[in-house]
């Protein structure tokens, strides 16, 4: 017990795979990674962890074709208040959903678009690796 309280004083802590699953499933909004034709994307997508991977729905164009071409893709979701924050990151690997019982899976997550437009597409990102940290805000120490 004596060192869980004495990293808990530290301003970045490492945590857990379950604690970073726990904290990605208490948050609605990250943001998708991909790279196509050697150039970085980033587009933030509405989502939900099911099963321990991370569900978004999308329409045609540039996230599912980008998703597509290549499927490692980078997923990052974090929430802060007044004494700290975190960030997780899940490496993995995205997937358009096509069978029947994969979509019937999906759309018992009830997950619904933000935006009013069309999303009919659901994309699975399968982890590969999740990391997650939490940091503590305060004063920068005194430099010697």
């Amino acid at each position: 017990m004596g060192a869980e309280l004495s990293t808990r004083s530290e301003p970045v802590e490492i945590l857990s795979e379950p604690e970073s699953w726990e904290l990605l499933g208490g948050v609605s909004l990250g943001r998708l990674v991909t790279a196509v034709d050697d150039e970085a994307h980033i587009f933030p997508v509405n989502f939900v962890v099911q099963n321990r991977t991370i569900l978004f729905r999308t329409a045609a164009g540039t996230k599912l074709i980008s998703a597509a071409i290549n499927n490692q893709v980078l997923f990052e979701a974090d929430d802060h208040e007044a004494a700290e924050g975190w960030s997780v990151i899940v490496r993995g690997i995205a997937r358009t959903l096509r069978t029947d019982e994969e979509l019937e899976d999906a759309q018992r997550a009830q997950l619904l678009p933000w935006t009013a437009t069309s999303k009919t597409h659901y994309v699975r990102v399968s982890p590969v690796r999740v990391t997650g940290r939490r940091f503590r805000f305060g004063p920068e120490p005194d430099a010697k």
